[in-house]
């Protein structure tokens, strides 16, 4: 698709939360909170032009390396949120981008990402192959207090679950769409502290692909004053992803 006539560096989108979103709570999903997050990232992509559609004419696509979540508040069923996006950097085959998310003027997510242009072909990185040049970048214009990181992983970490992948876990790109990673290690924190809201940020690696019919374990760890949750999801014996609660 060409570049929009209506495009600008910076994009602002509203979305209804749903209730299919929400936890019995009525709250939206730490895992649809992301989900709106990379449709927003998605949306700017298609009207700048370099979008999925686009990329895969030199079968490439973006695939999330790492991301970091700080949460002040949740939004609940029926509200209208506002997310809004930037590019940080873009070169080559990286790109940060940072996202914000609204209610009623008041900011109360803040979203850092990492992303990299992946040949799906060749399953592997590679430049970009279309051109970036008209998005306007702002490197210091940060949505998140601290940025990501590699997360410290701790191998001799308790294994809690042993996952199969199946369909039903795959992207448009053949492997674990980065949402799914999040949902498996959700899946077994205590399931107050999530209806309660007590996730302060959370960060997430992810290390290497994982594809239909793979085999998982998931692994999960927590410090001595019981401020952070560690998960780490491990093919044999390497690690595919890692990720790191913070609690209120």
């Amino acid at each position: 698709m060409p570049i929009s006539p209506n495009f600008t560096s910076v994009l602002s989108k509203d979305w209804e939360i749903n209730f299919t979103q929400c936890t019995p709570a009525g709250y939206l999903k730490y895992t649809d909170l992301c989900n709106i997050l990379q449709l927003t990232a998605a949306a700017h992509s298609e009207v700048g032009g370099i979008s999925f559609y686009d990329m895969q004419e030199f079968h490439q696509a973006w695939v999330l390396s790492r991301m970091r979540v700080e949460v002040h508040a949740l939004p609940k069923w029926q509200d209208i949120v506002t997310v809004k996006t930037w590019i940080n950097s873009l070169e080559n085959s990286r790109s940060v981008r940072a996202l914000e998310m609204y209610v009623n003027g008041k900011k109360i997510v803040g979203c850092e990402t990492y992303w990299a242009v992946f040949n799906t072909q060749a399953r592997r990185p590679e430049a970009l192959a279309l051109p970036y040049e008209h998005f306007e970048l702002f490197p210091e214009n940060r949505a998140t207090e601290e940025g990501f990181s590699k997360i410290n992983i701790n191998h001799e970490k308790e294994a809690v679950f042993e996952k199969t992948v199946y369909l039903s876990d795959l992207d448009i790109v053949n492997h674990v769409n980065n949402v799914k990673y999040l949902e498996w290690c959700l899946d077994h924190v205590d399931p107050k502290r999530i209806l309660k809201q007590e996730v302060k940020s959370f960060e997430m690696n992810f290390m290497k692909e994982l594809s239909l019919q793979d085999n998982v374990v998931i692994h999960e760890s927590e410090d001595d004053d019981h401020t952070t949750a560690t998960f780490s999801i491990t093919k044999g014996e390497k690690t595919c992803f890692a990720l790191e609660l913070h609690w209120k």
